[in-house]
């Protein structure tokens, strides 16, 4: 089972604090040896935010460049080199242990790049793979993916653009790749693709190519991630 949280529009530093709490359960239970189910797949709008994977050699000038545009920049722990996110973009982040599925990285990002292609199927778009990661159509990237698995706990994940302003990756090489585009939805079906419109397409896909059920998470969960990320801001401010 997994538990689907929509956190709506967020900063990328609230939500990645969220991650975080969430697979710090996952690995406390793992070495308690306590058979808990955490699986859990955020669902989160961003706030105007370039980010960058591990890799990232960004220099200083060109992040003031990207901040007076007026997006937060952050550097993470993922995979991946430059991206965007913001208002209008689908970004799912399935925190899951994958030794509850298949003990792969390749398969689950072949997973999450499936999922995507067959929604856009749904919606009469055909998206495919390529050399590189994340799923295109044509020579357009449509979503990014950029993840990261601590004993095979996942974090991060996949953007995927619905009716964003695509001018932000004007400013950036989109994820290093020379020579290529982005689109969203919205370009590519001709109608008003909204986060509210394709979550539950995304959502059915993930269940159905992941073998999964969903379930809203419930609130005493939300408060018991939330209090954890609380206290420790406590303990860090005193």
């Amino acid at each position: 089972m997994v538990k689907v949280w929509r956190l709506g529009l967020m900063s990328y530093d609230t939500a990645f604090k969220i991650q975080m709490a969430i697979a710090r359960k996952h690995l406390d239970s793992m070495i308690k040896g306590i058979d808990a189910d955490y699986d859990t797949l955020l669902i989160v709008e961003h706030k105007p935010v370039y980010t960058v994977g591990i890799r990232d050699d960004t220099p200083k000038d060109e992040i003031n460049r990207l901040k007076e545009l007026g997006a937060e920049f952050r550097k993470t722990n993922r995979g991946g080199l430059i991206t965007f996110h913001g208002p209008g973009q689908l970004v799912a982040y399935p925190i899951i242990n994958l030794k509850h599925y298949k003990t792969s990285v390749k398969w689950y990002v072949y997973n999450l790049e499936q999922t995507i292609i067959n929604l856009c199927d749904e919606l009469g778009v055909k998206a495919s793979r390529s050399p590189h990661t994340g799923v295109w159509i044509e020579d357009n990237k449509v979503a990014a993916i950029g993840i990261h698995a601590s004993r095979y706990v996942t974090s991060h994940g996949i953007s995927l653009n619905c009716d964003n302003d695509l001018s932000w990756f004007e400013h950036i090489v989109p994820c290093g790749i020379e020579d290529k585009g982005v689109t969203s939805l919205t370009n590519e079906t001709g109608l008003k693709c909204s986060i509210e419109t394709i979550t539950p397409l995304f959502l059915k896909n993930f269940e159905k190519v992941f073998e999964c059920k969903i379930e809203d998470v419930p609130s005493d969960y939300q408060e018991d991630i939330l209090s954890n990320i609380y206290s420790n801001l406590l303990t860090s401010t005193s």
